[in-house]
């Protein structure tokens, strides 16, 4: 291939490192109202009165909103496809407030100065109620999260508000109790694994204005902007026709910017005062009042025979939503439906439990999405069955693990808030990437554990993942190929560019098909007016599904092309080809540039713009599989952890950009040893979020994380464009399985609640 697999720089990075003005905030109206929000200092109350008087008489206010002032409309903020799995609670302002840093009042001003001022005067009286903090005690409660009668779910997978239940699952296969009398051993374990903070670089920014047609403009740093129009229209109950919204460069987004945030709130501005607005979330805000991951407990139970077949997976899950249910079920879901068809071997399979409110802050979308907590309960669990069967963890898995060419009943049973789709998995070298693993990491003499010094040992431990490429049959995107008459291409995708790289990715893919350089593809992405539908960056579907519409209009504007060209050389089109300089006669001399074709069809004969579109949606989800292995040193006496190394090696299809690929891995496996070894959502007895600042909130720097290994094994995925499969979220799976594991070999003490934080007294 002549542009796909070169290991060619990202399309923005000169801009980013040169500081050019790209991101939302640098391309703000330069007069727009400052926008904050009066935010509740209650975990659960009701508003019983709110006096806005003072506030509005300061000079500079042009305008104080509460949820009087507002159409009282129930939506989601999750940005997921339509009809939403999630349910209808939210509301742009509310007379309750169920977590401290909820929405109380909108206010808007010149500055920051008199904006901070008109916030301190605002009074408000509050009704406080009991709040639900515990999620284990949370069905039930005499607290009723969500008592309002306007709160519904589009899908009615166990909602019961009453009871504080957003959503409840259960899927069986066989019968697991029959089976379980058949086994020889039988384990039943609890894991727990924490919220988890996105802490993305550019906090959550949004801004608006009315364009000259009278429409609502807002330019946000989302990885949705598709939904993010549609969200907004419903809320306001004003026509998509006259709401655009533009993504400009994104700093870092992980899933927490994938729902609406602060876009409602300039937009109730402007609406209200017909001028632009714009909102700059604080550290201190995005930590709490935009989203975590999703806090989940797991009971397993494993039972296999003597000889090492696993019989019986059974994983009930209990999951904590926070005080909104956005992607409550699908999370969930995901937790099975990315761990389970792991071992696709066994007689009888069982997921099952429920997602409920509590008065915390809310869980959304988060890299892994449900995967990393069902991950590292299964991938435990696992070497704990393996460890009772007297088997090395490895070789249980390998026989009990999914090959080439096998399925999983689990792929059409589980999907994502609804039923899957049958999949047969064409590529998985899963196998490859133990054994490439096994020997990187030197397994074979490292595990289970060396003796350092009196006080230190060191331990190899390890997890296998899988995840997805999109969401088959529901998420869609599209793509636009323009030639332009010097020969050079632009792109139009709706695909959303949150610094992965995909603007690169696609553009490499439709280069590839025209045999053009990947410079003389100019993209343009994510703006709704301009570019065709997609619906946006998450669910690792952008190289995959994105891909295979670009792939398509690629190759439509390739046969575009040698018609023209053959128009123009006097042939039939049969006997023309198309090398990404010249249309030439395959037989013969005669040829004509492809600028010289452009030109000509743009200026004197035959004239009309040449512009090839095309869409897709997947009719499977082939999964990256992922084998990841730890290495750690324990310190005995202080219960210190040090990651010495971690070994990733990777199926996800052909690289595209290998330098991006591998980049994806290794912040994906950070974000994971993160969640792991260091982060820690912790909150004060009432309620309130103590982790609300990088000084508490600790993320891992280079210097903690020890030595990173990440290697691609081979593989082909048929369905991929150019063979490529997803690449973005397998990385995180891993890591807490596995140093979890490397832990229990190396000291002999199970951790089954995250973050591994503890101190380990010595003996």
């Amino acid at each position: 291939m002549k542009e796909v697999t070169r290991k060619i720089p990202k399309k923005d990075a000169l801009g980013l490192l040169l500081g050019k003005p790209v991101y939302t905030d640098d391309l703000s109206p330069k007069d727009a109202l400052i926008v904050k929000i009066l935010r509740s200092p209650h975990a659960f109350a009701k508003i019983k009165s709110i006096d806005t008087s003072k506030a509005e008489k300061i000079d500079g206010i042009e305008c104080v909103l509460t949820y009087k002032d507002l159409p009282r409309i129930p939506i989601t903020r999750a940005g997921q496809g339509y009809p939403e799995p999630s349910p209808h609670d939210w509301y742009i302002l509310d007379e309750y407030v169920r977590y401290v840093g909820d929405e109380v009042a909108i206010v808007a001003g010149k500055d920051e100065k008199v904006v901070e001022k008109a916030l301190s005067e605002i009074k408000v009286e509050y009704e406080i109620l009991e709040p639900v903090l515990d999620f284990e005690k949370a069905e039930g409660h005499s607290s009723i999260i969500h008592p309002e009668k306007e709160t519904h779910p589009m899908f009615e997978i166990g909602f019961d508000a009453k009871n504080n239940i957003a959503a409840s699952y259960e899927m069986e296969i066989g019968d697991v109790e029959e089976e379980l009398k058949k086994c020889d051993v039988i384990i039943t374990e609890r894991f727990y694994t924490q919220a988890q903070a996105h802490v993305a670089f550019e906090p959550h920014t949004a801004a608006s204005y009315i364009d000259m047609h009278g429409r609502l403009v807002i330019i946000s740093s989302t990885q949705v902007p598709f939904h993010v129009r549609r969200i907004l229209s419903e809320a306001f109950n004003i026509p998509i026709k006259d709401i655009r919204v533009i993504k400009p460069r994104i700093g870092g987004g992980f899933g927490g910017k994938q729902a609406i945030h602060g876009e409602p709130f300039v937009a109730a501005v402007t609406l209200k005062t017909g001028k632009p607005a714009k909102i700059v979330y604080s550290r201190q805000e995005v930590f709490e009042a935009t989203y975590t991951r999703h806090p989940m407990r797991y009971d397993i139970t494993l039972g296999a025979t003597k000889d090492g077949k696993l019989k019986v997976i059974d994983m009930k899950g209990l999951s904590d939503t926070g005080a909104y249910g956005e992607h409550a079920l699908t999370t969930f879901m995901v937790a099975g439906s990315k761990t389970l068809p792991m071992y696709n071997k066994v007689d009888a399979v069982r997921f099952s439990g429920k997602v409920v409110y509590t008065n915390k802050v809310p869980a959304g979308a988060y890299r892994g999405y449900g995967a990393i907590q069902g991950n590292f309960a299964l991938e435990s669990a696992i070497d704990i069955l393996a460890e009772k069967l007297n088997m090395d963890p490895i070789e249980f898995r390998k026989k009990n693990m999914i090959r080439e060419g096998e399925t999983s009943p689990i792929f059409k049973i589980m999907g994502e808030g609804r039923e899957g789709v049958d999949m047969i998995v064409r590529s998985c070298k899963l196998n490859e990437c133990v054994e490439e693993g096994m020997k990187l990491i030197n397994w074979k003499e490292k595990f289970p554990r060396k003796k350092i010094s009196e006080t230190k040992f060191r331990g190899v431990g390890m997890a296998i993942a899988m995840q997805g490429s999109g969401i088959a049959n529901i998420d869609m995107g599209s793509a636009i190929l323009k030639l332009n008459d010097d020969g050079s291409f632009n792109l139009l995708i709706g695909a959303t560019d949150l610094g992965t790289g995909s603007d690169t990715i696609l553009a490499q893919i439709a280069a590839e098909v025209l045999q053009v350089p990947t410079e003389n593809i100019i993209v343009y992405s994510s703006d709704t007016d301009l570019t065709p539908f997609d619906v946006g960056a998450y669910a690792s579907s952008t190289t995959y599904v994105s891909g295979n519409a670009v792939k398509r209009a690629a190759e439509k504007m390739k046969r575009m092309i040698i018609r023209e060209g053959a128009l123009k050389l006097g042939l039939d089109e049969s006997k023309v080809d198309f090398d990404g300089k010249y249309i030439f006669e395959k037989d013969g001399s005669k040829k004509v540039d492809l600028k010289e074709l452009a030109t000509v069809l743009y200026y004197t004969e035959n004239q009309k713009q040449l512009i090839a579109d095309a869409s897709y949606v997947g009719e499977e989800s082939p999964p990256p599989f992922m084998a990841g292995f730890a290495e750690v040193e324990v310190d005995i006496e202080t219960g210190k952890v040090r990651l010495i190394n971690y070994v990733a090696v990777v199926d996800c299809g052909v690289t595209i950009n290998p330098n991006l690929a591998r980049i994806q891995v290794e912040g994906g496996l950070v974000q994971g040893i993160g969640m792991t070894l260091f982060e820690d959502v912790k909150y004060s007895p009432s309620g309130k979020l103590l982790t609300n600042n990088l000084m508490q909130y600790k993320i891992p720097s280079r210097k903690d994380i020890g030595n990173i290994i990440v290697k691609f094994v081979e593989s082909f995925e048929p369905t991929g464009p150019f063979g490529a499969k997803s690449v973005a979220e397998i990385g995180i799976d891993t890591p807490p399985a596995a140093i979890a594991n490397a832990i229990y070999n190396a000291v002999g003490v199970r951790i089954k609640k995250l973050p591994i934080t503890w101190t380990y007294p010595r003996k």
